[in-house]
């Protein structure tokens, strides 16, 4: 298929590509490896497009998984699930709760596919439990040459390190292999904290939750605050008219006009802030875990975030409200922040290191660079490492500096595809 044009969610890259394919299986996706081999074409595999970068944009062969969603298997005695690489994370959800289990811990939307997820280094908020890449045992891969492999930390174990956060760089994943857990509901507790309260209380709040997140309104001092912990229930779910009015009236179809008006008129935008932030209430309810961890996020946004080391958390965001205080930047969508524990994956954002990310967004249509530029500051004078899939303007020379590994991995990608043939311009900024 020829003339077809791909863009991101967001709208910040788009794709025309020479050719596209949407192969059924793994044999296929070979096919199509070597086929553009052939005809000394790029291949990239794209998945829902929720990536800021253009980390998925080719001119040479698209992938496209949507046909790759099958779940092969879910074994609860041994805690393991494998599926193929389009399948969505919320369908993925639905089938493992099918099997009494479930994700230890994602992200906060679940419409990525779940190789696309991994692959960019998708994470949630957790003391324990860390960012989607970390709970990959196994990876099915077609490379350059177009055979088949499969990696895990006893099988190739180099190539396993370096692909499971691999930004499509070192082969097409074509399927995955989770550790799995028990099925577990989630008691959420959700309330205003001033945002000086937050940051004193920054380790009591991380040591005493399973699962503790913020979201600070800037040009205000107030946050609303996330605490999810495993309990044994029972569940009580929010009410189909609350969960309605809450995460899609208000944080969806209410938002989006309001920041409409933000961007009409940015003058607004500090008195709007103080209004919805004081306007939040307290909320708390139990459910099933993938239902508390994500939410519906159908409001368009550009966003830029950062994994700094957790201990400079308090002093990165006293420094971003000092910058916003200055007057110089009109924001309307609050400064997201969470934690993650260390974990052992070669190019993830949390490797060897207690993490905590910063998220910032600004509306599409609004001009941001500024704004990042002067938060991305703040954040790189700490190591911070940018999240792979949104955006930033680091590069192979700063990313050396921050990701012990960095090289290691790409000398297994000088060993699986030596000729670039997953290549592409932002792999080429970021890993030379």
């Amino acid at each position: 298929m020829t003339d077809v044009l791909w863009h991101t969610w967001a709208g910040t890259h788009q794709a025309r590509p020479r050719r596209t394919a949407t192969p059924n299986n793994t044999e296929e996706v070979a096919a199509a490896v070597r086929s553009a081999d052939a005809d000394d074409l790029c291949v990239r595999m794209v998945g829902s497009g929720h990536s800021f970068t253009d980390v998925a944009i080719t001119d040479g062969l698209l992938l496209a998984p949507t046909s790759l969603t099958g779940v092969r298997s879910i074994d609860p005695v041994a805690g393991t699930a494998t599926v193929e690489a389009g399948l969505p994370l919320c369908d993925f959800n639905d089938a493992l709760a099918a099997h009494g289990v479930a994700l230890a811990n994602m992200g906060d939307i679940a419409v990525q596919t779940v190789s696309g997820a991994v692959q960019t280094g998708t994470h949630g908020t957790g003391r324990d439990a860390g960012g989607l890449a970390s709970q990959v045992v196994g990876l099915e891969l077609v490379l350059a040459d177009g055979s088949v492999v499969e990696c895990s930390a006893e099988r190739d174990p180099d190539l396993f390190h370096a692909a499971r956060v691999g930004l499509g760089a070192f082969g097409v994943v074509t399927a995955l292999t989770f550790a799995v857990r028990p099925a577990f509901l989630l008691h959420a507790q959700e309330e205003p904290m001033p945002l000086d309260e937050v940051l004193e209380r920054l380790p009591e709040l991380r040591a005493k939750n399973d699962h503790f997140e913020f979201f600070w309104f800037p040009h205000t001092g107030n946050t609303n605050t996330k605490r999810n912990n495993i309990t044994q229930g029972p569940a009580a779910p929010l009410s189909a008219f609350k969960s309605w009015l809450d995460d899609d009236f208000l944080s969806n179809t209410l938002f989006d006009r309001i920041n409409r008006v933000c961007r009409r008129f940015p003058s607004v935008v500090p008195k709007v802030n103080q209004i919805s932030s004081r306007a939040l209430s307290a909320r708390t309810y139990t459910d099933v875990s993938h239902k508390v961890f994500a939410s519906v996020r159908d409001v368009r946004f550009v966003e830029m975030e950062y994994a700094i080391p957790a201990e400079h958390a308090a002093d990165v965001l006293r420094e971003a409200r000092s910058i916003v205080d200055r007057g110089d930047h009109r924001v309307s969508f609050p400064v997201e922040v969470r934690f993650a524990p260390a974990d052992d994956v070669w190019l993830s954002t949390a490797y060897e290191r207690e993490t905590a990310y910063v998220a910032v967004h600004m509306y599409k249509g609004t001009p941001y660079e500024a704004y990042f530029a002067d938060l991305e500051a703040v954040f790189t004078s700490v190591g911070g490492r940018p999240h792979w899939g949104k955006l930033h303007t680091r590069d192979r020379a700063y990313l050396e500096g921050v990701y012990p590994r960095l090289n290691d991995a790409l000398a297994v990608r000088d060993r699986v595809d030596p000729h670039r043939r997953f290549g592409n311009a932002y792999l080429d900024k970021v890993f030379g």
